[in-house]
């Protein structure tokens, strides 16, 4: 059916041509392979074997993220915007603004994603761009998305990024003004001691910032209160909302953060290097001050995900425990369902070395009399097997077969999250999530108890941006 035969698609992608926007012959490329060595002392210094199943290909995958996550530093606005220019006359009387002369066109929602320059985490970006034509010729509308991808795939703080964004439309398409205003979302990923400890960690640090040229140069201005009008409807409400310094907003450069970032440097200074020399192979100076210090803050939370032995205590819980009116785990009693439901997870992908979050719902089976295991143990055991280099899937059932060693056998869990990798990557499928179920004992063979659980899962459950 398709306008390629099976054998023709094979040769196109090992020719490395592209497919959408995606370039396919990054493999062999020297940055690619520089990065890709860099990958491989991180991971040792997780204490992780680099030749295990699941992690062979990592580092490649890692190097071919990094590098289409940060295209913009190869790419030119003026290759964007040359040819994307054209005549529209403006409003026949010299009363009002219309056409491609002084109407207001605002362009909403473009979804970008960023890289931090602070910790080189992923960030999301909701833009939206405004511009007051002039000269009786209007831009390509793509072309507005495109130019803010450009700079959006570079490493970035957010006002700086409104910033290239405006003034680079400014001087490609020479409008009468641009504005642009950019909802920022950072995930603001716990360590394993505040993750035990605090049930209500905020997972994100939200920031909205805006630039202007031209016209909109005034933020009093009445143009732009016509173009914020037109974004209220998108929930954003200037008298609302806290304008606040960028160059701050990234959790790794909290007050709390500077003493463990020294550590973590002078400890792991091979692992600092490392990531040192990937600035470099994206094409970045890691000695621009914004720069600096961003090595050791990466490194100090890839360290989160330490291989290492930890004891988990379960609070007194003995791995064999069962109901002691049930021998066995069996009783010809009615069991009940008891659930824990929306456990926070956060976690680390270990294909694309990007974190994964959201939510863990547990379900086991349990007569009356039986003790429910408590809410903090359950989280205990979450964020265990959370705090490691991981896939969705195998989280999934490490948590059920740990639950079931004390609760009887009869568990069922269900993981929503999201991964960051969906968004960053060639991919960049913002706002999807993946769910993964893992059911043994009665759950395994019983589709009413199964149903019952799942039908009290709520509608909604995933805290994103």
């Amino acid at each position: 059916m398709g306008a390629l035969d099976e054998g023709h698609f094979c040769s196109e992608l090992e020719n490395g041509v592209k497919l959408g926007c995606i370039e396919l012959s990054l493999d062999d490329e020297p940055e690619t392979i520089a990065i890709e060595d860099a990958v491989r002392v991180l991971m040792h210094g997780l204490g992780e074997d680099v030749n295990r199943e699941g992690l062979k290909k990592t580092p490649l995958r890692v190097a071919k993220a990094l590098r289409e996550g940060t295209r913009g530093y190869r790419q030119k606005v003026k290759d964007i915007v040359q040819g994307a220019l054209f005549p529209e006359a403006g409003l026949d009387n010299a009363v009002g603004h219309a056409g491609g002369a002084g109407g207001l066109v605002v362009v909403r929602d473009l979804d970008l994603f960023s890289y931090c320059e602070s910790c080189m985490l992923p960030f999301q970006v909701k833009c939206h761009v405004g511009y007051v034509p002039s000269g009786q010729r209007v831009v390509g509308l793509s072309k507005l998305s495109r130019v803010a991808d450009v700079f959006a795939k570079r490493l970035q703080e957010p006002q700086r990024l409104a910033d290239e964004v405006c003034s680079a439309l400014h001087h490609g398409i020479k409008p009468a003004g641009v504005a642009v205003m950019l909802q920022c979302s950072h995930i603001h990923f716990p360590n394993l001691e505040s993750a035990f400890l605090d049930s209500n960690h905020q997972g994100w640090v939200k920031l909205l910032v805006s630039s202007g040229s031209g016209v909109f140069e005034n933020p009093s201005s009445d143009i732009w209160a016509d173009f914020l009008s037109l974004l209220k409807f998108r929930g954003i409400n200037m008298e609302k909302t806290c304008m606040r310094d960028s160059s701050d907003w990234c959790p790794s450069r909290s007050s709390a953060s500077a003493n463990a970032v020294s550590k973590v440097e002078s400890a792991n200074q091979g692992m600092v290097t490392a990531v040192a020399s990937i600035l470099r192979s994206l094409g970045e100076d890691p000695l621009r001050n914004e720069l600096v210090g961003t090595p050791a803050r990466f490194v100090k939370w890839l360290m989160n995900f330490q291989n290492c032995n930890l004891d988990m205590k379960l609070n007194g819980f003995v791995s064999a425990r069962v109901d002691p009116l049930l021998p066995n785990g069996d009783s010809c009693r009615e069991k009940q369902i008891h659930s824990e439901l929306n456990l926070s997870m956060w976690s680390q992908c270990e294909h694309h070395l990007l974190p994964f979050y959201g939510v863990v719902h547990i379900g086991y089976l349990c007569t009356d009399g039986f003790n429910p295991i408590g809410k903090s143990l359950l989280q205990s055991i979450v964020c265990f097997y959370g705090f490691k280099l991981q896939v969705q899937e195998r989280l999934t059932r490490q948590i059920a077969e740990t639950v079931a060693s004390f609760s009887g056998g009869d568990v069922i869990v269900v993981v929503e999250a999201n991964h960051t990798c969906m968004i960053s990557r060639g991919i960049e499928k913002i706002g999807s999530s993946t769910a993964t179920i893992a059911v043994l004992g009665r759950f395994s063979t019983d589709p009413a108890a199964r149903a019952r659980f799942l039908q009290s899962l709520p509608n909604s459950a995933i805290s994103g941006p």
